[in-house]
């Protein structure tokens, strides 16, 4: 398995730029042929503005393809720079989540940043989470902050037995196969003995895919999952997190799991995520 092809989202403000830069490099060294999108969300009016909706629907696509501009200006200026031509500018208006999932359809691997909390700005807060659970790809979620001249040397793997877990290794194999250093810390219930997670098979597993692991074991009630894992990627100076994404439809609406919530609202450091 190996990344032919990776879709990076080009969204709003400066930290497009990090994740174009970061999707530059890895389509490079992956040999990819990288697409980025632009979504623009649709407009919607409420019924009684309808009589000055014509003068706000101007103004707002005004604002709409200044925005456009701007980031494919940081887009092309990103690819002449280091000469990369593999690639492809898209844009469409949609609901980022469906335009981002349905792209994914076509991509070996998806390319994101964290939302900003603090950004009032931003409407989509758990727009990465969503797309993680609906993608049906492995999705990078780079955080709001800081820089990444390395992701994948230093992997730190979280491991549950689970099927979203298997899913992220599986996916995750083109960067493990590269990686200086894999540690996976095996997650277990606090003091039940009788829970421990087995890892033998998937160390073996790895192994037969010339991937080398660490091994260590938490136990951790489940409330701490996210913490445990962000304190042993500080631990061991870890670029890149690979995880499952937990959560389930209700009424319609993904609800996170607990771990995958707390990962993604205080990550530092980037995580391959998988559902």
């Amino acid at each position: 398995m190996s990344y032919k092809t990776i879709l990076v989202h080009a969204g709003r403000g400066n930290r497009s730029a990090v994740c174009i830069e970061v999707a530059i490099r890895m389509a490079k060294q992956h040999d990819a042929y990288l697409v980025t999108i632009y979504v623009q969300e649709p407009f919607f009016f409420p019924g009684y503005l309808m009589q000055a909706g014509q003068e706000i629907s101007e103004a707002q696509k005004k604002v709409a393809a200044e925005e456009m501009a701007s980031a494919k200006a940081v887009y092309n200026q990103q690819a002449s720079s280091v000469g990369f031509k593999n690639t492809e500018w898209r844009s469409t208006v949609d609901f980022p989540v469906n335009a981002l999932a349905m792209q994914a359809r076509y991509a070996d691997l998806v390319i994101v940043g964290q939302t900003d909390f603090s950004d009032k700005s931003n409407m989509s807060k758990d727009f990465p989470a969503q797309l993680a659970l609906a993608a049906g790809r492995p999705v990078l979620i780079l955080p709001y902050a800081g820089s990444f001249l390395s992701i994948g040397s230093r992997i730190l793997i979280a491991w549950n037995a689970s099927r979203e877990a298997t899913r992220a290794i599986t996916d995750a194999l083109p960067l493990l196969k590269r990686a200086d250093s894999v540690n996976l810390i095996a997650i277990s219930p606090k003091r039940d003995t009788q829970g421990r997670i087995a890892v033998d098979d998937i160390v073996h597993y790895l192994a037969r895919h010339g991937v080398n692991v660490k091994v260590s074991t938490e136990h951790v009630a489940d409330i701490d999952v996210g913490n445990a894992l962000l304190s042993r990627s500080a631990d061991i100076s870890a670029d890149l997190l690979v995880m499952g994404g937990y959560g389930h439809s209700r009424l319609s609406e993904w609800v996170l799991g607990g771990a995958t919530r707390t990962i993604l609202e205080s990550m530092t450091v980037p995580v391959l995520m998988s559902h």
